[in-house]
């Protein structure tokens, strides 16, 4: 039984090139069927009692025609096949069998027939070829970093598979060795891969771990503090950040990922739940504040035309200290009622304003009057003659009295002016009064007494200690001496004032 090449459906109508041009006789094409059979396809005879027709005979100018519109028929190159040095690890028997040497061993892998032994090593050798290619363009991609070692994986065993029974021609025992120096090498680039995945995970846990870090300081910021507008900006940028890296990054296990998204939505929730209830306190507050200063927009727009000065300007004074304890109502609102309470305490410090202007320029004389008694009272100071003093600061008094009011800028200046006057003259009295006093008298008189007795005493044990000899000593009691004279020259002149 003569076995036929294993083909594809494209192998079964490769033709071999003969050594030279083939006979007449040989001019059918000749191919392998699935079934081992040759298939010969005859040229087709005309029947001999068929009627010729006879040709006409064109014009030499007619013939010239056709041929300058008949395009030249294609040129046809034949298949040349390179010669491939894997036909040595074969060999082909005298019954046109193709067998290949593996390692120490020799199998049958079929036969070509109708072909030259070469050509039948040949074709077996290319097949072989084919294979190696294939372990070529494997090792070229298992050390490209962006081809997945499972695709590689995944080629390298199919093509192990084909090459465990493939009916070729070549070294299947160095091409066997490269597939398995292959799986060495797949094996590196996967665990590369994913020491690699490993590395990302963990970056990509710590960015992520970041963003949530960040969403919950967010969230634990004191609600006085917190400026909402911007932390609420942060946390939609959070959320982006979260999903661009999901789209982006490593991708994390199942178990790392749900534990970092409740932390982040925990502190988002909790984030919202604060800042829902600022707002809603806020709305509270601010309605509070609304009502309050209505009121006292209210009570100012009452005040307003009211022509009891002295009175309704404290009432302002007490209605502007409310309202800085009311608190903030909405923007809108608060900038209405201002506007409001403003205009009504404008009119009213306007029209005080227009008054008192009126009243200071009728007091104008009256100024006059009080700077000419400022300056006779003050011509009293220093006060030499206490009586005489007494008596002209009561008539000046009395004449300031009745002179009237001054304009308010000037009321403070000549105020204070005769208020000096009058304590000078009050002093004065104070100062006669204690001298004058005999209980104050007898008690500076004792101190003097006592003060004069200790000297004289410390005067004594200091010559007793002289006599002694005990200079130390000595020079300690001149010392106290010393200071006690010092006290008893104050105390004298104390006594002086007495008259004593």
């Amino acid at each position: 039984m003569t076995d036929v090449p294993e083909t594809t459906p494209t192998e079964s109508t490769e033709q071999i090139e003969p050594a030279g041009p083939p006979a007449p006789a040989e001019a059918a094409e000749t191919a392998v069927t699935a079934a081992g059979e040759l298939a010969t396809a005859e040229p087709a005879e005309v029947p001999s009692s068929a009627p010729r027709p006879t040709p006409a005979v064109p014009s030499p100018a007619a013939l010239a025609s056709r041929m300058a519109a008949k395009p030249a028929p294609p040129t046809v190159a034949p298949v040349v096949h390179a010669h491939s040095d894997s036909a040595r690890f074969g060999r082909v028997s005298e019954d046109g069998t193709v067998y290949v040497i593996d390692g120490e061993d020799e199998r049958e892998v079929g036969s070509y027939p109708g072909a030259t032994a070469e050509d039948a090593l040949q074709y077996f050798a290319r097949k072989f070829d084919e294979l190696s290619g294939n372990a070529d363009l494997l090792a070229a991609r298992v050390d490209k970093p962006e081809v997945p070692s499972k695709d590689v994986a995944e080629a390298l065993k199919h093509l192990t598979s084909e090459v465990g029974d493939a009916k070729v021609v070549g070294d299947l025992h160095g091409l066997r060795e490269r597939l398995s120096a292959l799986e060495a090498k797949v094996a590196a680039k996967r665990e590369a891969e994913s020491v690699a995945r490993a590395e990302a995970r963990a970056a990509a846990s710590t960015e992520r771990e970041a963003i949530v870090s960040q969403a919950e300081h967010i969230a634990a910021q004191p609600e006085g503090s917190t400026q909402w507008k911007r932390s609420s900006e942060q946390m939609r940028g959070l959320l982006d950040q979260w999903k661009e890296h999901q789209r982006s990054s490593a991708r994390l296990d199942k178990t790392t990922e749900n534990a970092l998204w409740q932390r982040f939505s925990a502190a988002r929730n909790s984030f919202d739940k604060a800042r829902r209830s600022h707002f809603a306190h806020l709305d509270e507050t601010r309605s509070e504040a609304k009502s309050a200063k209505e009121r006292l927009v209210s009570e100012a727009e009452a005040l307003s035309t009211s022509k009891d000065w002295a009175p309704t300007a404290r009432a302002f004074k007490n209605l502007m200290d409310q309202w800085r304890q009311a608190g903030r109502a909405a923007r809108g609102d608060d900038d209405s009622l201002w506007e409001r309470f403003k205009a009504a305490q404008d009119a009213f410090f306007s029209a005080k304003d227009e008054v008192s202007a009126a009243e200071d320029e009728a007091f104008r004389a009256n100024l006059t009057v009080k700077e000419a008694l400022m300056a006779e009272a003050e011509a009293l100071l220093p006060v030499k003659d206490l009586e005489g003093a007494k008596s002209a600061l009561r008539v000046l008094q009395d004449k300031w009295d009745k002179a009237g009011k001054v304009p308010r800028a000037d009321v403070e200046r000549t105020e204070k002016a005769m208020r000096r006057v009058e304590s000078a003259v009050r002093e004065a009295e104070e100062r006669k009064w204690k001298a004058s006093n005999p209980e104050v008298a007898a008690r500076a008189s004792s101190m003097v007494t006592q003060l004069e007795n200790s000297i004289a005493g410390l005067r004594e044990d200091k010559s007793k200690a002289e006599v002694k000899g005990n200079a130390a000593k000595a020079a300690d009691l001149q010392s106290k001496i010393e200071a006690q004279e010092q006290w008893l020259a104050q105390a004298k002149a104390g006594l002086d004032e007495f008259g004593s």
